[in-house]
C-alpha cells in the first residue's frame, strides 16, 4: 500500500520547509519510498476524521497498510528502521544516530521554536525586551555546544544519518540573520543538508503545494 502523509493545504511556512511535514517528506526522498500527500485544512484538522489520525489535530500524519502514526520523531524513525539510507548497519552506530534524532528534537529544537514564537507573539508585551534576551542567550548555549561537538566535520557521526535529517530541520528555524550565523561550521553543515537532491525534492514538492493552495480559491 502506498504511504500517505498529511500536509497543510495552506501552510503558514510559505513552502519554505519549515512545516514538519517536509522532515517526514524528506526521509521517504531519502529512502526513495513513493508516497502521496493529502492536503488538510485548519478547519478538518480539528474535525473527528483528523482527529481520529492525530489525536491532537495537527500534521504530518502518516498512513500505510493499516498502521497510522503521528509526531515526526515516531513518523521519521519508523521510515528509517524499515528502509535503507537513514540509519547505519552497525548496532552502535545505530544507536548514536537516533540518539542524535533525539537530541534534535528534545534538546536543540525547544529554544528554536521558543524563540521563533517569541518574537511572534509577545513582541507587544512589556516584557519581550528582557525575555528575548534570556531566549537568545539559552539558543546561543545550545548551539555553540553543537558547534563544537560537530567541529569540522561533514556529519554528526559519521554518515549522514537520519540524526542529521532531524537536526538539519530544526536548524533551519535559525537560519538567515538568526542565531546560526555566528556559527559558521553548523550554517555549513546545513547548506550541506539543503544542498542533498531528496532535500531538494521534498523542498519542492511542498512548495508546489504552497503556490497551488495561493491560485485556488479561499
Amino acid at each position: 500500500m502506498t504511504v500517505v502523509i498529511t500536509a497543510f493545504e495552506r501552510s503558514p511556512d510559505r513552502g519554505r520547509g519549515l512545516a514538519r511535514d517536509m522532515r517526514v517528506r524528506w526521509a521517504l526522498e531519502e529512502t526513495g519510498v513513493p508516497y502521496e500527500v493529502r492536503l488538510v485544512s485548519f478547519e478538518t484538522m480539528k474535525q473527528p476524521a483528523h482527529m481520529a489520525l492525530h489525536p491532537f489535530g495537527q500534521i504530518p500524519t502518516y498512513e500505510e497498510d493499516g498502521l497510522t502514526l503521528f509526531e515526526t520523531g515516531a513518523i521519521v524513525l519508523h521510515i528509517a528502521q524499515r528502509h535503507p539510507g537513514l540509519l547505519p548497519v552497525d548496532v552502535g552506530a545505530r544507536a548514536r544516530a537516533v540518539a542524535w534524532m533525539f537530541a534534535a528534537l528534545n534538546t536543540v529544537e525547544p529554544p528554536v521554536v521558543e524563540l521563533s514564537m517569541a518574537s511572534i507573539l509577545e513582541r507587544d508585551q512589556p516584557w519581550f525586551a528582557p525575555r528575548q534576551q534570556m531566549l537568545e542567550a539559552r539558543l546561543r548555549t545550545r548551539l555553540a555546544q553543537l558547534s563544537h561537538r560537530l567541529g569540522d566535520a561533514d556529519w554528526l557521526d559519521g554518515d549522514f544519518s537520519v540524526g542529521d535529517l532531524m537536526m538539519a530541520n530544526v536548524l533551519l528555524r535559525a537560519k538567515g540573520g538568526g542565531p546560526l550565523d555566528a556559527f559558521p561550521n553548523l550554517a555549513a553543515y546545513l547548506a550541506r543538508a539543503e544542498a542533498r537532491p531528496a532535500y531538494r525534492r521534498a523542498l519542492a514538492a511542498q512548495k508546489a503545494a504552497f503556490e497551488a493552495s495561493e491560485t485556488s480559491p479561499a
